[in-house]
This record gives C-alpha cells, structure tokens and sequence, in this order.
C-alpha cells in the first residue's frame, strides 16, 4: 500500500451536506465556502468531498485568537495543523467538533501518561493544558492515578 492509498483509507470525507449538519450552518454557506476555496474540498462528479482535516484546518483559521503567524500565513487565512494552533473556538459546536477530532486520536481502552496526552494534543493545539482541562471537564476522558484514559461511555456526537 502507498503512502497516498494509506492516507486515503484513514481520512473521513464529507460532503457539503453532511459538515453542515455537523457545525449547524446552512449547505449553501459551506458550499460557497467550498467553491471559493475557502474550505479545501474535491469535486467528484457534481459532488464535493471534503476531507476532515481540511475541515479542522478551516475552523481554526476561524478561532478568534489566532497566534502570530507570518504573512503567508496571514494571507492564505490558514493555520498550519502540524504545528497547532494556541485556542479553542468559542462556537460551542466548532469547539467540539475540534475536541471530539483530537479525542478520536486516542485509542479506547489504553492508558496514557500525562506526557504520551500532552504529545498527541500539540499535534494539533498548542494549550495543551487547556484541552486536556476540556477532556476532564466534558467527561471525554478520565483521570486514574496520574495516568489519562479515553472515556468508554462518552459517545462521539452523531452529526
């Protein structure tokens, strides 16, 4: 298997319809977004595809506290996933959606120490503390004598 087959097998795609439903907009707002490259998509047929991380990728270039970045950054209005971003979105759907996506990075059942969570959070939001603070507080993980576990009877929301 390639490297392209593989990534493909691992990403979710949705469409236009279905991230609406997800972060409660109207279809016709994210579908402009699309096609105006807003939001990265792929056109299959008349159809749009948009991968998760595109997704992720989007709603932190909408948080309100966007970390110093520099101007090609600022000119393309996206962050990069790799290095993080420092917040959370305040629009409790988004904020979700952003938490649920990392939590889904952590395996059922496993047992993490606080450093092996710390790692897995930066991937993707530099205020570590603050996520981990989120996944505690919104019942999506669960703290045992020091070591961090995914919460089996959390359910991931149904968009």
């Amino acid at each position: 298997m390639d490297y392209y087959e593989g990534l493909i097998r691992k990403t979710e795609f949705l469409t236009t319809t279905e991230l609406a439903k997800k972060l409660k907009m109207n279809v016709q707002v994210i579908t402009r977004k699309v096609q105006s490259g807003e939001i990265e998509a792929f056109k299959i047929g008349k159809d749009w595809r948009i991968p998760e991380h595109a997704i992720f990728t989007w709603l932190e270039s909408q948080s309100n506290k966007h970390k110093k970045s520099d101007d090609k950054t600022k000119a393309t209005g996206q962050t990069n996933l790799q290095n993080g971003s420092d917040s959370l979105p305040n629009k409790p759907s988004k904020r979700k959606f952003l938490l649920e996506y990392i939590l889904a990075q952590f395996e059922s059942n496993k047992e993490y120490s606080e450093f092996d969570v710390d790692q897995i959070i930066k991937k993707f939001n530099e205020d570590h503390l603050k996520v981990r603070q989120e996944f505690i507080s919104e019942k999506m993980m669960e703290q045992v004598n020091g070591s961090y576990k995914r919460n089996v009877s959390y359910r991931m929301a149904d968009y």
